[in-house]
């Protein structure tokens, strides 16, 4: 009997990120289920499976994670890619309403938290020859203030802290977590990030057997390097 296919969730799969990871895994073998607000499930293959799903309500990731289960059973691969933002002027961060800042919050803190919760639970019943991984696709803010993005700041720093929590806490048991962080050469923001240089890094994490560097700062065409972590705007 054929071994069954390693499976990848990515929770916020859009154009960019979303799509290159999902080329990369399949072509090296895994079933891939994507999660967005834009992709229809009536485009879903053998090989892929498409949950139309909006994180700004947590109980799409319980939703996210029980149809992949279903169809292709427990992810050994878990990325959380989506974010949120609303900006706000550049001398004012709080003049943001309150329900902003929650939607913002939401997804880029509390579905997270809900994903990184499924996920250890699935990885506890898989055996310790699947890679076992989760990423939080990061940015500087986690080490930096920029003007107008204070909602995903704090939730960036709060997704960093429970990344760097449960890098330590479940390196034992084998699972690992890293939050992914593109920047340019120098150690400045990148925001044009390149989706093939995310994927080259996301499946290398995955395939690398024991806990690299929580923060995983990277270049593209080079790969981790790590900076003085504080970038100031």
């Amino acid at each position: 009997m054929a071994a069954k296919s390693p499976t990848v969730l990515v929770l916020g799969a859009g154009a960019n990120i979303g799509q290159s990871v999902a080329r990369t895994f399949a072509s090296k073998g895994y079933k891939v289920a994507l999660a967005a607000r834009s992709i229809k499930a009536n485009d879903s293959t053998a090989d892929q499976l498409n949950i139309p799903s909006d994180f700004s309500n947590t109980d799409a990731v319980l939703d996210a994670f029980a149809k992949v289960k279903q169809v292709f059973g427990i992810p050994s691969v878990v990325i959380y890619n989506s974010s949120a933002v609303h900006f706000t002027p550049a001398d004012d961060p709080f003049a943001i309403s309150l329900a902003d800042f929650t939607r913002d919050t939401t997804v880029n803190i509390h579905s997270a938290f809900v994903a990184a919760q499924q996920a250890v639970a699935g990885f506890a019943e898989l055996p310790a020859s699947a890679a076992r991984t989760f990423i939080y696709t990061g940015n500087v803010l986690n080490v930096a203030v920029l003007p107008k993005f204070v909602s995903q700041g704090i939730g960036k720093s709060g997704a960093a802290h429970m990344i760097w929590a449960a890098s330590a806490a479940y390196k034992d048991r084998g699972f690992k977590f890293y939050y992914a962080d593109e920047r340019k050469a120098d150690g400045s923001p990148k925001y044009r990030i390149d989706g093939d240089a995310h994927a080259k890094l996301y499946w290398d994490l995955a395939h690398t057997e024991t806990q690299l560097p929580w923060m995983q700062t990277f270049v593209q065409g080079e790969g981790y390097k790590e900076f003085n972590n504080l970038y100031q705007a």
